[in-house]
């Protein structure tokens, strides 16, 4: 059944999903497929609410909540937003997110600095990696979203609230890589580390 149908189709419908952006979701009996355009190519996606992945989730550990991974930061936007391109954790696919300026903070006792893109709600969005990446954390990198900085720049990163992309859960993703220059080569110990994968055996 197509979105906001009233009955199953019975004929042809033509969907058009939109590259790098949620594709459309038809009900197949008690599953859902997922038609997604990514750059030039297509993809399938059957979400099963009975697929391991899902009955035996256990959940996301992450490091315990510490007070000094909220940190202060500062903003400097660009004089324009700028498109960047980026990879993505299927070969071949690239996306193409907005930069919006860098956040500059202090970790570990250095000063640090990450492109911040433009957050889907307000607000950035901080796409890295870091020391921790493929061994504590996915390798592909986390995400922190934050609130939009004051007029002045200023601006909180609370670091205990970075979370895992969808690739993190299946193999199935087709999820970003983090912009160019984006890695921190101290480790960020804090927010979610990596979930186990009840269906990969």
């Amino acid at each position: 059944m197509l979105p906001g149908a009233t009955g199953p189709l019975d004929g042809t419908a033509h969907v058009r999903p939109v590259d790098g952006a949620p594709g459309v979701m038809i009900a197949v009996g008690e599953r859902v497929v997922e038609i997604a355009r990514r750059t030039d190519s297509w993809a399938l996606r059957v979400r099963d609410p009975q697929a391991r992945t899902r009955t035996a989730f256990t959940g996301v550990p992450a490091w315990p909540y510490d007070p000094a991974a909220v940190v202060d930061a500062v903003f400097t936007p660009y004089d324009a937003p700028r498109t960047v391109t980026v990879d993505a954790v299927v070969a071949g696919l690239q996306h193409f997110p907005t930069a919006v300026g860098e956040v500059a903070f202090t970790w570990a006792g250095a000063p640090q600095r990450l492109v911040a893109l433009a957050g889907k709600d307000g607000g950035l969005s901080l796409h890295f990696r870091d020391a921790t990446s493929g061994d504590t954390t996915y390798g592909g990198g986390r995400i922190l979203r934050t609130d939009d900085p004051a007029p002045d720049g200023t601006l909180e990163v609370d670091l205990n609230r970075v979370v895992n992309l969808p690739c993190a859960f299946t193999a199935h993703a087709t999820c970003p890589l983090p912009p160019a220059g984006n890695t921190l080569d101290v480790p960020v110990e804090a927010g979610e580390r990596t979930p186990s994968s009840p269906g990969a055996a």
